[in-house]
Formats: C-alpha cells, structure tokens, sequence
C-alpha cells in the first residue's frame, strides 16, 4: 500500500528508510565537528582545569568544570565546521579528507555555515554566561586565528604550521582560566607544552598525505630540497624543548620527583620517535611518530592529575 513505510534492509532487520536517512544525516553532522580532535581538546581542557583548581575532591567544582568542556567543545565544534565549509572545494582533491560530508557534498555548504555559525556563538556565549569573560575572549580568539590566520596561511606559507600552533595550544588556556579567572605562569607552561607537541605530531601527519597536500594546493611543506630539512628541523627542535618544559609542570606547587621523572622517560620516548623520523623517513616511521604523539600527550596529562609523590 502506498501508505506504508518504505523500508531499507540494514543487517538482518528492515528499518524505515526516513529512519536511515535521518541517522546517516546525523552521522554527517557529527562527523563535521571532527569528534577525534574534539576529545582530545576535552581532555586537555579538562586537564587544566583540573590542575589549576587544586583542592580536594568534596570541593572540587565538577558543575564549573562540565560547562567549561561544553563550552569549549561547542567553539571547537564550530571551528571545524566552519574549516570544512571554507576549504571544501581544497578538501574534494584530497584522498584523505575527499569524503568529508562537506567536500563529498552529503551537507550543503549552506547549512554547514549554519551549523558552524550556531556551534561558534553558543560555545562563546555559553563560555561567557557560565565561566566568565576571559575563557570567552580566549575561545573567541582560538576561533579566530583558526578560521582567519591558520585556514589561509595552509595555502600560503609553510610556516602554517607555526600559526596554527598558537590557537591550537589554547585549549589549556582556557581550562586554567575557568578556575583561576587569570593566566599564572604554570598556564603558559601547559600552553607551551600542548604548541611545541603539535610540531612533531603534524610533521608525520603532512610527510605521510604530502601528495594529497601537494594535490590540494597546500603549502604545509616546501616544496624542493628545502622539504627534508623542514621537515626536520619542526620535528627535532620542538621535541628536544619539550624535554625541559615537560619538567616544569612537576615544579608546581610541591616539587615532585615521581612526576619530574615519568614526564622526562616520555619525552626520550617522544624523542626518539622523533628521531628515527626524521634519519629515516618512511610511511613506518611516520606512522609510529603519530602513535608516539597521540599516546605522549594523553600520559603525560594523565601524570599531572595523579597524588604527588
């Protein structure tokens, strides 16, 4: 009967077809805040946040905490929404980002403004209602030298890297701040730390999809000679600064020999990674670099929450 719903076959069950279409939309719009990217924001907000409070569990400000990631994940969520929909046309050409919902054309470059729009001001606003002016002026800024400094400079200068550093490591900026209502010093190392650890971890992003950037018209690389000593030198000279900022997070408050310790054996290991990168580049030792950097930064956020010892 016409009155009945079409159905979709999905495994073994039948599914009304709105159903599936509504989920995969879904899916799409999900897909389009770059959930994997947002996590580890999450995480490094929450880090800050959690070291800058510094008190015992029965006062510890979980409600302050929950709006401060909310927040920050909505304006991050923005953020790349907004990306997607401005180099949708670069992220078509590219084997690796070609079947993003917005370059494969599953969301209407319209409505992904929209979205990113919406998820930008509510993250802003929603920051400034619950934690205060300074994290909303910090996410405003974050999103700010996202969109108009970094986006662009991808396509302009090598040096992009450079300048998508500086939103990038804001995320600390804006956990300490929720607590703290100020930047200390301790903030800054965070910042430093969360800036320096994206050279290293971009270096094996762009060595490994350098054809697809090439292809796409990026200029994360130079181009020539020039490239493997770039490459090089971003991978090396962060990670060897890394070592002793690393340290300066142990020296807060109460020194901590055990924290001290464990955050300099994973900066050797970062290193080393980084090393054998960079004397012998290959898609493997690109890959473990990767590894290293995504399993580096989660430990030694997790080394900073841990009792003193």
């Amino acid at each position: 009967m016409a009155t009945e719903p079409i159905l979709a076959m999905t495994g073994a069950a039948f599914v009304p077809r709105g159903h599936v279409a509504r989920a995969t939309a879904l899916a799409d719009y999900w897909a389009m805040t770059k959930p994997d990217i947002n996590l580890l924001i999450a995480v490094t907000t929450a880090t800050a946040f959690c070291v800058a409070a510094r008190t015992g569990p029965s006062d510890f400000p979980w409600v302050r905490l929950l709006h401060t990631i909310a927040g920050t994940l909505l304006v991050a969520s923005g953020a790349a929404t907004l990306n997607q929909w401005v180099e949708r046309r670069f992220d078509a050409r590219m084997h690796r980002t070609a079947r993003r919902p917005v370059a494969a054309g599953r969301i209407e470059p319209g409505r992904a403004l929209l979205s990113g729009l919406l998820f930008s001001l509510m993250g802003v606003a929603y920051l400034l209602v619950a934690t205060g002016i300074l994290p909303s002026l910090l996410a405003t800024l974050t999103l700010l030298g996202y969109l108009f400094l970094y986006t662009p400079a991808k396509r302009a200068t090598p040096l992009c890297t450079f300048i998508g550093a500086l939103p990038g490591a804001m995320p600390p900026l804006i956990g300490w701040s929720a607590v703290r209502g100020r930047l200390d010093p301790e903030a800054w190392a965070l910042f430093g730390i969360l800036f320096l650890w994206q050279f290293p971890h971009f270096m094996a992003i762009a060595w490994m999809y350098r054809d697809d950037y090439d292809r796409a018209g990026y200029l994360v690389l130079p181009s020539g000679p020039a490239r493997d000593g770039f490459v090089t030198l971003q991978t090396l000279l962060p990670l060897v600064l890394l070592l002793p900022l690393s340290l300066f997070p142990a020296l807060m408050g109460e020194p901590s020999l055990f924290l001290g310790l464990r955050a300099f054996l994973l900066g050797l290991g970062f290193l080393y990674y980084g090393a054998r990168f960079s004397l012998c580049r290959s898609p493997t030792t690109a890959r473990r670099l990767l590894v290293a950097s995504i399993a580096y930064l989660p430990a030694l956020w997790l080394l900073m929450l841990l009792p003193r010892g």
